[in-house]
């Protein structure tokens, strides 16, 4: 038996408020970067540059625009990026525990195997990303959209999806684990194969979405499904 939603579940999530980003003439150019333990960027145009591999602690970016930036392989500890934008960066294999973002949208950026453990995302909008084997393990999302975004197989196990919303996202494979999904809301989903099936307790889905988590659900629960010509 499929649960409905509850209107408490469903009020869970709103649109993501957008970064508060300065016009780009107000935008400065940064040239050459060097990201540092506790550094801090402000107000900054981010375009081509390679900031691949670096290691800091405590980097703190407010109100840039990352375009074509390369963070590939970069590791960071209890970084902040709060009213930024990022289009079509490389994010692949970035590392980060207990960072957060705020107020952030990331467009046609290059996720695959982005760890994003034990942190905070509040108002974030993550659009046409290629974020395959990515890592969100122990993190808290509040108002987060995924929209036409290739999630297969990532790891999501016991973070706090209850304010988050899936839109035209290929889940296949993923796995959600312990995760809290009370209002989690998913509309256009493949979720064939995904993993944790039975934490999905207050998930709100589309209606074409069912028949893929059905065989999801059967499986988790050792349930066969035979066609009709099975004997």
């Amino acid at each position: 038996m499929v649960a409905r939603s509850s209107a408490r579940g469903a009020a869970r999530w709103r649109a993501p408020a957008a970064p508060k980003l300065p016009a780009s003439p107000d935008l400065t150019s940064a040239g050459d970067l060097t990201i540092g333990d506790e550094a801090t960027f402000e107000r900054l145009g981010l375009g081509d540059l390679d900031l691949s591999g670096r290691s800091a602690d405590g980097a703190e970016f407010t109100r840039c625009r990352l375009t074509r930036t390369d963070l590939s392989g970069t590791r960071l500890e209890a970084a902040r990026f709060t009213d930024c934008v990022f289009e079509g960066t490389n994010l692949a294999n970035l590392r980060t525990d207990r960072s957060s973002m705020l107020r952030v949208r990331l467009s046609t950026a290059r996720m695959t195997g982005l760890q994003w453990v034990n942190g905070a995302l509040r108002d974030v909008t993550i659009s046409d990303c290629r974020l395959d084997l990515s890592s969100w393990r122990f993190t808290t999302f509040a108002n987060v959209a995924f929209e036409g975004c290739n999630l297969t197989r990532a790891d999501f196990q016991h973070a706090d999806l209850r304010g988050t919303r899936f839109t035209d996202c290929d889940l296949t494979g993923a796995q959600f684990s312990q995760a809290g999904m009370d209002g989690t809301r998913f509309a256009r989903c493949d979720l064939t194969g995904i993993g944790g099936v039975t934490s999905m307790t207050g998930a709100v889905l589309a209606h074409q979405d069912l028949i893929a988590l059905s065989y999801a659900l059967a499986g988790a629960l050792g349930v066969r499904i035979e066609g009709p010509d099975d004997g």
